[in-house]
């Protein structure tokens, strides 16, 4: 299975996935990893790995049809089976959505449907669940569709929170989490035991 992975930031989850494929885990491998931004720390780990990197932001096209075409292009040239979204701050285009419907994946640092949408992301999600008193947070890995953290559930884990915790312990603990069950996950669709039925989505073992 290729892998085509967006990121925006330093790419721990790329590292997660990356040790998996390395110990036989994932049989999968990443073919392009694309960030909207040209700085990402996630780019570096792919340029060290000699995996193919594309910097593709909005702001750099006269408009979104070219920006779009430019993403499916370098999606196609890289023969991309499952688009994994890993710490993606940009909103998915809807017609790559749809070219690449039931096969794009995000990891999302919370328990959805709580927790998610626009505006949830990083820090803002910890604060959030902290300020609620929940007792209970975790990591969900999703399919994407055209709502933000709404497609359906592939995969969750949870942690307990204590009342020492502050956004930032949670943050970790979360991350750790995400670290576990990305890499499962994906290891589901590369071996195709994953089934979807309308919003439901089962995991054959």
């Amino acid at each position: 299975m290729n892998i085509a992975i967006f990121a925006s930031g330093r790419g721990s989850n790329i590292q997660a996935i990356l040790g998996a494929i390395d110990t036989g885990l994932l049989p999968a491998r990443i073919t392009v990893l694309i960030s909207n931004k040209s700085d990402a720390g996630a780019l570096d780990i792919a340029r060290v790995r000699k995996i193919q990197t594309s910097h593709l932001s909005q702001k750099m096209f006269p408009s979104e049809e070219a920006f779009v075409e430019a993403m499916l292009n370098v999606l196609a040239q890289q023969k991309a089976d499952l688009l994994v979204l890993a710490g993606y701050l940009k909103k998915i285009p809807l017609q790559v959505i749809r070219r690449y419907r039931n096969r794009i994946v995000n990891i999302h640092p919370a328990l959805l449907p709580l927790f998610g949408g626009p505006g949830m992301y990083g820090h803002f999600v910890h604060e959030a669940v902290i300020a609620s008193g929940v007792k209970v947070s975790g990591a969900t890995v999703h399919l994407v569709d055209e709502e933000y953290d709404r497609g359906p559930i592939v995969m969750q884990k949870t942690v307990e929170i204590i009342q020492e915790d502050t956004p930032e312990l949670l943050a970790a603990k979360v991350l750790k989490i995400e670290h576990e069950i990305f890499p499962v996950a994906l290891k589901a669709f590369a071996e195709g035991k994953i089934i979807i039925e309308g919003r439901k989505v089962w995991i054959m073992s």
